[in-house]
């Protein structure tokens, strides 16, 4: 199984961007997807998680009513539309992969992408 993500970069508060990972080498669509981020020093965090068919999403209170989450299956693809990015959002953002249930604690995904790095300038 494979992850990669794309979209990541250097942005002002206030400004959106748009991550996306595809996924190959796994049934897409029996997966829950992921996305998670971390600054250095500090453990890895949820951010928005969404289920097999994109019918349920889920996110972490710091983001809620900023980001969204959504799937492409057809093309084996989660994205994660950040607007109003703030300097606390700064982190390296990884996609993860889970069969089944999603969830929201970083040790249920066995399956990681290598990260794209955010940066916000206040």
């Amino acid at each position: 199984e494979q992850l990669i993500e794309s979209g990541g970069g250097l942005v002002q508060a206030g400004d959106s961007l748009r991550l996306s990972c595809t996924a190959s080498g796994l049934r897409f669509r029996a997966y829950a997807m992921g996305w998670f981020r971390q600054t250095p020093g500090k453990e890895r965090e949820f951010v928005a998680v969404i289920n097999w068919n994109g019918g349920v999403t889920y996110y972490a209170d710091s983001v809620k009513g900023r980001f969204i989450i959504s799937r492409d299956n057809a093309n084996h693809t989660v994205h994660l539309q950040m607007n109003r990015l703030k300097s606390e959002d700064t982190a390296v953002y990884y996609c993860a992969a889970r069969p089944g249930v999603w969830e929201v604690e970083p040790s249920s995904y066995e399956d990681w992408g290598q990260g794209t790095q955010v940066t916000v300038l206040s």
